[in-house]
């Protein structure tokens, strides 16, 4: 069977394409190239560019191809970002995400895998680590489309033939360790990411966006999953539907979080350059500490997440931010 990846051409999308082609399925990519490119789709799959909420594109590649799943990347994904645009987010992340559920429900797919976040549960201060029971308070405009996705999601598998997984991500990073793919996003705001370009010296540095919360350090905690052990967390969840698992909702982290100024200690360390440091004020929408109970995945779903090291996370990126300088000097 032939499985639908939408914005498979971006980062997570297109790490899970890869493991897809290495699992022995067919990919077809749905993706517009807003911030994904056509060079980070693997040649073996098949790459339509259309935005998810064209029906009639999607309808007939559901079709024409025998789909049964789609697994759902495409979206928006800046917290700060859907604080001063949060229409944007609940069009790009809500009503597309709508369109392409009832698209996907008339033309007979029945098994679908939605990649939602932790951002869903907002700040949870007394409710660490955070697990699938924990309530659901998102705090920006981001983490609320989300959630609307996944209260779509239920109301549909109740109504129709239709399961679902949604994993709920906590903060992804890293790169592919073939070094096939990686974050190549331009202007990316993810901590890691950010932090490697400034040590290769493709930024003047990097602002920690707050120093005074009520950490070990002063600055946020979050839980930083490998991008390789997320994307097999979507393959076990492909195979626990196909198995007649019914939908499910399980968070992805390791359970253990670092603080920003610790995530930055490390990629001073592993690439042996130091960078500045600009300290800023607290940002709208940012969460204290974010760190996954993931026992669901680990048992439910039988995941065992191999790469859980922060220094494995730092140098898997960095190696792919030094691939990326030298595609830009050929």
């Amino acid at each position: 069977m032939t499985v639908l990846v939408t914005g498979g051409a971006g980062y997570i999308g297109s790490h899970m394409v890869w493991a897809l082609l290495d699992a022995g399925e067919e990919v077809v990519v749905v993706d517009r190239l807003s911030t994904g490119f056509d060079w980070a789709v693997a040649p073996e799959a098949k790459l339509v560019r259309a935005d998810i909420s064209d029906t009639g594109i999607v309808a007939d590649i559901i079709r024409s191809h025998g789909i049964k799943a789609i697994i759902h990347f495409a979206g928006s994904i800046s917290v700060p970002e859907s604080m001063v645009d949060p229409l944007g987010y609940y069009h790009n992340n809500t009503a597309n995400s709508l369109t392409l559920i009832r698209t996907a429900i008339e033309n007979g797919v029945d098994k679908f895998v939605f990649s939602s976040t932790a951002a869903v549960y907002g700040s949870p201060e007394n409710d660490l680590p955070i697990a699938e029971t924990t309530p659901t308070l998102p705090q920006s405009p981001y983490g609320a489309s989300k959630l609307m996705t996944e209260i779509m999601l239920a109301d549909a598998a109740a109504a129709h033939d239709f399961r679902y997984a949604a994993l709920r991500y906590f903060n992804v990073s890293g790169a592919d360790p073939k070094g096939r793919t990686g974050q190549s996003t331009r202007g990316a705001v993810n901590l890691i990411k950010v932090a490697t370009e400034a040590a290769l010296g493709k930024r003047d540095g990097i602002e920690v966006f707050g120093t005074d919360y009520p950490t070990r350090d002063g600055s946020c905690v979050r839980d930083f999953i490998h991008v390789t052990d997320l994307v097999t967390a979507h393959l076990d969840s492909l195979s626990y539907l196909r198995a007649g698992g019914p939908s499910l909702i399980a968070n992805c982290g390791y359970g253990r979080g670092y603080t920003v100024r610790e995530v930055l200690d490390s990629v001073r360390r592993i690439s042996g350059r130091d960078f500045k440091i600009r300290l800023g004020p607290r940002r709208d929408g940012d969460i204290v500490t974010s760190v996954a109970d993931s026992t669901r995945a680990r048992k439910v779903l039988d995941w065992t997440p191999r790469l859980d090291a922060i220094d494995d996370i730092v140098g898997s990126a960095l190696a792919w931010e030094e691939s990326l300088s030298r595609r830009n000097q050929v």
